[in-house]
């Protein structure tokens, strides 16, 4: 007990949960992983107080920017609980720069939020090493980000993240185009798993299924369920980018992430018109089997929660569809037709056939 004039120590920061020196020595680990990111336009060096792009050295004339933000979700609890940090930045970085192509832009830099109860360096390393590698892949160089050590608000060990992307394109090139019609047809792009929606249903899928992250995924042979579920977001950007500069024949195209079909395709679509799509054209694949079966989830559930087994629509002209999808298949997708565009009074997207659940 203190004593009347006794002198108490004074408290640091550190002592009020936050370490600084932790801090730093995240930022000495992640700098060689941010410059790897640099492209025309962008040094990706950190430390300043803001992150510089040169919208001329890009090579742009008459630009128009979009921007776009998201998160991962709940998808960060398996990282957290499993100890597998080294995806979640690839899909924080997918969420974001597939907004952006759908709208025709070229990803030019992208910005990180990393929250945490208490930081460690290497795995906020780790986590941003996937930033990097995502923002490798899109094209993007990643510019700066903020890292918060926010003792009370996060449990020690926990984390959340959330991601900021710029891009632009030229004025003439924005999507969705004006001449969208009834009897145009939608191409599916493959997924490669659930990506970053409908976590919270997939865990509760796999809590009532009495499993571990630990445990072989029962949908994936030679996996531990943790890794399955972690399979990162698609980056869809440079396949995308490169069918636009080979053809102008897409008119849309529409990313499939919360809120499933029924919200995402009306979304790129004028007023009157919705979409027809196959169910059974679309390639399900084994993690929504198991979801769909382990959680008795409806169909129509299924549908509005996951991509399905397509993450990304694209939209053409009937008289131009073989083009489009042979541009398409050049760019090492693989499109599956699955339907087109109708004139619609009531639901904005109607379906044929049933699921291959």
């Amino acid at each position: 007990m203190t004593q009347p004039g006794e002198k108490t120590a004074g408290l640091t920061y550190s002592e009020a949960g936050v370490d600084i020196d932790a801090g730093a020595r995240m930022v000495d680990l992640i700098k060689p992983l941010v410059r790897a990111t640099r492209r025309r336009g962008a040094d990706a060096e950190i430390g300043g107080f803001g992150g510089l792009f040169d919208l001329k050295a890009a090579g742009f004339a008459d630009p128009i920017l979009v921007a776009a933000n998201d998160g991962v979700g709940t998808k960060v609890k398996i990282a957290v609980e499993s100890g597998i940090h080294g995806t979640v930045g690839i899909d924080l970085v997918a969420m974001c720069v597939n907004d952006l192509v759908v709208q025709g832009a070229e990803p030019l830099f992208f910005l990180d939020y990393f929250a945490t109860g208490k930081l460690n360096p290497e795995t906020g390393a780790e986590i941003v090493k996937g930033i990097a590698a995502g923002c490798l892949e899109a094209g993007a160089a990643l510019i700066g980000g903020e890292t918060a050590e926010m003792p009370g608000v996060y449990a020690r060990g926990d984390y959340d993240l959330a991601g900021f992307a710029v891009g632009a394109a030229e004025r003439g090139d924005l999507l969705p185009r004006n001449n969208i019609a009834a009897g145009d047809v939608l191409f599916g792009l493959p997924s490669s798993g659930v990506h970053s929606n409908g976590f919270s249903l997939v865990r509760k899928i796999v809590e009532r299924a009495g499993l571990k992250w630990t445990d072989a995924a029962p949908f994936a042979p030679g996996r531990s369920l943790a890794e399955a579920l972690l399979e990162p977001t698609r980056i869809y950007v440079k396949p995308l980018l490169a069918t636009l500069r080979k053809t102008q024949a897409i008119k849309a195209f529409a990313h499939i992430t919360g809120g499933g079909y029924p919200e995402n395709i009306p979304r790129v679509l004028p007023e009157g018109l919705g979409a027809h799509i196959d169910l059974g054209a679309i390639p399900v694949l084994p993690v929504f089997r198991w979801l769909a079966a382990s959680g008795k989830v409806a169909e129509r559930e299924m549908l509005r929660t996951f991509n399905c087994g397509i993450g990304m629509i694209v939209v053409a002209g009937v008289q131009q569809a073989a083009e489009v999808e042979e541009a398409l298949r050049d760019s090492g997708e693989n499109p599956v037709r699955l339907g087109h565009v109708v004139t619609s009074g009531g639901e904005r997207v109607t379906f044929d056939g049933k699921l291959a659940l």
